[in-house]
């Protein structure tokens, strides 16, 4: 259960890092190379920076989570 928080917490901290600044990898690339139209606008936001935004929550979030799973593994074996 701790993992899910885990997870949650790191997505939204890099969603809202994204929001406010699009250019972060590897969003960005992956926006790009899905060929998102960067014009079209929705809720006040760009397009390519939601998806970008999304893309770098969830893989962060994966990558944090892991992290975690293998430290918290590990000191579990230690006791």
């Amino acid at each position: 259960m701790k993992g899910v928080l885990v997870f949650l917490v790191i997505f939204f901290i890099f969603l809202a890092a994204t929001l406010s600044y699009a250019e972060l990898p590897p969003g960005n690339t992956i926006s790009g190379n899905m060929n998102v139209d960067p014009t079209v606008e929705y809720g006040g936001f760009k397009v390519k920076t939601i998806t970008s935004a999304i893309f770098n929550g969830v893989t962060y979030g994966i990558i944090v989570w892991v992290i975690f799973t293998i430290i918290d593994k590990a000191r579990k074996r230690k006791k």
